[in-house]
């Protein structure tokens, strides 16, 4: 089962923060995905891109806020993130690339 190219659309980046790496240590790993993926799809891009077996998908999404810079007002995108809970036993290191 090689990965799709449609599995490298679904995520976009993981997510190396403070918050990312406690969970870690609960075998979660967080991603940014696409605005309109859906938690099958990330599950399935996520188990075939590093062949690793997900119980579970959680997703949430950080609203855009209006920032300024330089003086003139500007808006952030919003951001959708994909919580991933592993199986025990596999891990993801996000470090590596892909």
């Amino acid at each position: 089962m090689s990965p799709d190219p449609r599995h490298y659309d679904v995520i976009v980046s993981p997510v190396i923060t403070e918050k990312a790496t406690t969970l870690s240590e609960q075998n979660k790993v967080v991603f940014r995905v696409a605005p309109d993926a859906t938690k099958p799809q990330i599950k399935e891009a996520v188990e075939r891109l590093f062949d690793v077996k997900v119980v579970g998908v959680n997703t949430l999404v950080t609203k855009g806020k209006e920032k300024y810079f330089r003086g003139r007002k500007g808006r952030r995108s919003d951001v959708k993130k994909a919580v991933v809970t592993l199986e025990d036993g596999h891990s993801i290191d996000v470090t590596t690339g892909l």
